[in-house]
């Protein structure tokens, strides 16, 4: 605040300094963190009605293992060599939720996958296998990060923007600094110059 005080030493770039920093400080404490609750809010609410339309068009169900299905590995593949199997494919048999039998491939986490062996899968109101709908408690937290990230970015774009114009300030006083000394360095410590 000593900035703002009457002081004729204090230059109009110190006065444009400070009140960038002010707006800087506005912006961070008090409107990123609102356009975070914001975007957290109403990427909540979307999430949300996605969940709820989710559970509602996806239904569990057990499917039965007829047969693996084998897969070749590719040589290149990132999972083949960390020491996960990844998901085993198989020959399932399942009902779907208005009643119908179905038979097709399908994916299991189970590390082996025998005849007769069951599992858990989803399907949609046609029987075919989706993926499994999306919880509650996922999607808030997926809102949470998207407000906290909103809030991130417009706090660090306002730092920023403060950033660049103190240097352009700076950059300004050191101009004038250089073109005064322009005028006054050649006669500095000369006797009897100028006076």
């Amino acid at each position: 605040m000593w900035r703002w005080r009457h002081n004729p030493l204090c230059r109009r770039t110190d006065r444009a300094e400070a009140w960038v920093a002010l707006l800087a400080l506005v912006l961070i404490a008090f409107l990123a963190p609102a356009a975070g609750l914001v975007a957290g809010l109403r990427t909540n609410s979307a999430l949300q009605h996605e969940v709820v339309q989710q559970h509602r068009e996806r239904h569990g169900t057990t499917g039965t293992v007829l047969r693996p299905v084998r897969e070749v590995r590719r040589s290149g593949d990132a999972e083949a060599g960390a020491g996960y199997a990844g998901p085993v494919t198989v020959l399932a048999r399942w009902t779907a939720y208005d009643g119908s039998k179905h038979t097709g491939r399908a994916s299991t986490v189970r590390r082996s996958a025998e005849p007769g062996d069951t599992f858990p899968l989803w399907t949609d109101d046609r029987g075919r296998i989706v993926n499994r709908p999306v919880d509650a408690s996922t999607a808030t937290a997926q809102a949470v990060l998207m407000g906290f990230g909103a809030f991130a970015v417009l706090a660090g774009l306002a730092h920023c923007v403060r950033l660049l114009v103190v240097r352009r300030l700076m950059h300004r006083r050191y101009e004038r600094l250089d073109r005064a000394w322009a005028k006054v360095g050649p006669e500095w410590g000369r006797t009897g110059a100028g006076g």
